[in-house]
């Protein structure tokens, strides 16, 4: 009879023989790509907002951006706001995806420009009889990002709600795309400007596109303020619904 202690450099060599099989094993597949794994097929797809907006139909709707303005900067600054383009159905989300981006749209020239082309009114934006002032300089509040942020009251208040220094750091909004879309998103979300209500509640709850436009430029485009940008507006709005596959819905004039 073989004795265990004979035996026992063999059965050793058995585990290490099956240990050093499955690590060839797992190598290999980490190298093919197993399921979740980047370019693999079974890889989960995007949850929450960040789903309804590829990369590649964010660069269908502005093909001629500025390179500042990226879609990871859009969709880092989107999971600080996790009810944009979450909100309602399928078709409400998507739709307010679409008046987001029609708006920006506009705003950015097509997201080309970062600043306020017109330097001449870059000193109008600094209401001095704020407690706060104006600490970057009179002229430093002027329109960035997105949605043009401008006014010292409003990076103000945006840098206290993202917990960054607006007030004193404006640039900030011109330098880091993530803080750029973040400043947009602030005020879809919590401003009403103009309207009456903040554009995300305009488009979740029934008043429209039209209202947005109000929230966002009020009487300079609104009730015959410049037909022409409403116009521009909606365009931007309907064709980035198709792309998104959704139907814009009817209220799209102010």
């Amino acid at each position: 009879m073989v004795s265990l202690v004979a035996l026992l450099p063999f059965i050793l060599l058995a585990i290490l023989a099956v240990v050093f099989i499955a690590v060839i094993i797992a190598a290999v597949s980490s190298s093919q790509g197993g399921p979740g794994a980047p370019g693999s097929s079974s890889a989960p797809a995007a949850g929450g907002n960040v789903a309804n907006l590829s990369a590649a139909q964010f660069e269908q709707m502005f093909p001629a951006r500025s390179p500042f303005y990226t879609y990871q900067g859009l969709t880092t600054a989107m999971a600080h706001y996790p009810a944009f383009a979450t909100t309602g159905d399928e078709t409400s989300r998507k739709r307010e995806l679409a008046a987001f981006l029609a708006n920006v749209n506009r705003e950015s020239g097509g997201l080309i420009y970062v600043e306020e082309l017109n330097r001449s009114v870059w000193g109008n934006y600094c209401d001095a009889g704020q407690p706060y002032g104006c600490p970057a300089g009179q002229t430093a509040y002027h329109g960035r990002g997105p949605i043009q942020l401008s006014w010292n009251t409003n990076y103000h208040s945006a840098g206290q709600a993202l917990n960054i220094d607006l007030l004193n750091n404006p640039d900030l909004v011109k330098n880091d795309p993530a803080i750029a879309w973040q400043t947009a998103l602030w005020f879809w979300m919590t401003q009403q400007g103009a309207g009456t209500a903040t554009p995300h509640d305009s488009m979740t709850k029934g008043a429209g596109f039209g209202e947005t436009i109000r929230s966002v430029n009020g009487i300079l485009e609104c009730n015959g303020g410049s037909p022409e940008a409403v116009r521009s507006r909606i365009d931007a709005y309907v064709r980035f619904a198709a792309i998104l596959g959704v139907t814009p819905d009817p209220r799209q004039s102010c």
